[in-house]
C-alpha cells in the first residue's frame, strides 16, 4: 500500500520505491517540507535491502517547477549568514544514495527540478515534458542544477540554458538530442516504462550494481588514473562478495541467480 503525505506519494512495488511528488497545484514546486520528505525517503531506501531501484516521477502536468517562488521571497529577508545552510539533499546522489533511480519527467521540468535530472542514473521523458531554467529571469543565480548537468550535457547546451532562461525551453525530443535524457515515450505509457526499467535493474546483482554506480560517480570527483585505481579497488574487493560467486555459477548451471 502506498504511503501518502500531503505533498510525496511513497510506494513500494517489490523490490521498487516508487516517488511521486505530489504538490500538482504549483506543478510539483520543491518546498522544505518536500525536500525533507525526499531526503527521508532517499534514506529508507539505502536502508532497505529489499528496495532495488528507485522511481521518481511527478503527479498533474508538471515534473517539478522549480523552488517554491515563495520560499524564494522569505529568503531574501534573511541575511547572508541566516541563510548558510546544509545544501537541501532531495535527491539520490545528494543522499549518497546509489542504488539504480529511474527519473519520469512526465511534464515540464525547470529550476530545482532539474537537479533529478543531472543526479539520475536513468532519465526517460513523456513526449510532453519541457526543460527549462528560470533562475536569472526572476533575479537568481543559477549554480547547482548546470554545474550537476555538466556532467551529463554539452557546456553549450548548458549555457545557453543559463543565458536564455525561459527563452531557452527545450522539448522532449531537444532534451533526447542533448543527451539530457535517454528516451521518450507517450505521457500514458511513461509510468510504465520507468516501472519496467527498474523491474530490470532490481533484477541484477544488488551489491554489483551499486558498487558499479558508486566507481563511476565517485569518478567525476577524480582525475582519470584516480578513478581507475579506485574502481579497480572496488571490483577486486567485490570477489569477496557472495554474488561474485552466484553468478557464474547460475550461468554455469543454467538457472536464475539467488542474489544475496
Amino acid at each position: 500500500m502506498p504511503t501518502i503525505t500531503e505533498e510525496l506519494i511513497i510506494e513500494r512495488k517489490g523490490h521498487i520505491m516508487v516517488l511521486i511528488l505530489n504538490r500538482p497545484n504549483t506543478l510539483n514546486a520543491l518546498n522544505r517540507t518536500v525536500q525533507r520528505a525526499l531526503e527521508c525517503a532517499f534514506q529508507d531506501a539505502d536502508r532497505d535491502p529489499e528496495i532495488r531501484a528507485i522511481v521518481i516521477t511527478g503527479n498533474g502536468r508538471g515534473f517539478c517547477s522549480g523552488a517554491d517562488v515563495e520560499h524564494l521571497s522569505s529568503q531574501t529577508k534573511r541575511t547572508i549568514d541566516e541563510q548558510r545552510a546544509p545544501v537541501p539533499k532531495f535527491t539520490a546522489r545528494q543522499n549518497r544514495v546509489y542504488k539504480p533511480t529511474i527519473c519520469a519527467i512526465n511534464g515540464v521540468c525547470a529550476g530545482a527540478g532539474l537537479h533529478f535530472v543531472a543526479d539520475s542514473d536513468i532519465v526517460i521523458a513523456s513526449s510532453k515534458a519541457s526543460f527549462v531554467d528560470t533562475h536569472v529571469n526572476i533575479g537568481q543565480v543559477t549554480a547547482l542544477e548546470p554545474i550537476g548537468l555538466l556532467r551529463r550535457m554539452s557546456m553549450t547546451d548548458v549555457l545557453r540554458m543559463v543565458i536564455l532562461g525561459k527563452a531557452e525551453r527545450l522539448s522532449a525530443s531537444q532534451a533526447l538530442e542533448a543527451k539530457m535524457i535517454s528516451e521518450i515515450v507517450e505521457p500514458d505509457e511513461l509510468l510504465e516504462r520507468a516501472m519496467a526499467l527498474a523491474t530490470i535493474a532490481a533484477r541484477v546483482s544488488p551489491a554489483a550494481v551499486q558498487a558499479s554506480l558508486k566507481a563511476i560517480w565517485w569518478s567525476l570527483d577524480m582525475t582519470l588514473s584516480q578513478s581507475y585505481e579506485v574502481g579497480f579497488e572496488m571490483l577486486i574487493r567485490h570477489r569477496a562478495h557472495p554474488d561474485a560467486a552466484e553468478g557464474p555459477a547460475a550461468f554455469l548451471e543454467k538457472r536464475e541467480p539467488k542474489w544475496s
